[in-house]
């Protein structure tokens, strides 16, 4: 416990500082916020070795200028790439039947719907979503046929002439 409680004295002597420190470097309070947060998880992550150094609040300091760099750099990549490339071609809107298939699908119970997304969505095998379910393969099987019963009077629609 006493680990927690110098940490959390740490971070509370230390956030600010270092969240300015890091607006300075981001020109972006939210960015430095997202740089700060990630700083301190790695730092609670190793705080039993950190925590002994003189100045625990220089490596902090030095990660979030790291990680600030880190993320210009990809921010920088993406936008070279994107200058190359141009945008991604548009995402269509999901149509009606879809929308459908995903109301009948909440519907259902989560196992059902999982394996029914797995097998009929993902296109993984029954002996796959067994290892990832940690299930017998005739309970996924199960769990299919049920789920298909469950969505075929949700999805049918009348067709008129």
């Amino acid at each position: 416990m006493a680990d927690a409680d110098t940490f959390a004295e740490f971070y509370r002597d230390t956030y600010r500082g270092l969240v300015a420190q890091l607006v300075a470097y981001t020109g972006d309070l939210g960015e430095a916020q997202d740089v700060a947060q990630e700083v301190y998880v790695r730092a609670w992550a190793r705080w039993r070795r950190i925590g002994t150094y003189d100045d625990p609040r220089a490596w902090v300091s030095r990660v979030g200028h790291n990680l600030a760099i880190s993320r210009w750099r990809k921010a920088r990549t993406a936008v070279a790439g994107w200058a190359r490339h141009g945008p991604p071609p548009p995402v269509p809107e999901p149509g009606g039947d879809t929308l459908d298939l995903v109301a009948a699908l909440r519907r259902l119970p989560e196992p059902q719907r999982r394996a029914l997304v797995l097998y009929h969505l993902g296109g993984f095998a029954v002996a796959e979503i067994a290892r990832m379910e940690g299930a017998p393969e005739n309970t996924v099987k199960a769990r299919l046929a049920r789920g298909r019963q469950a969505l075929a009077p949700m999805l049918t629609t009348e067709v008129t002439t």
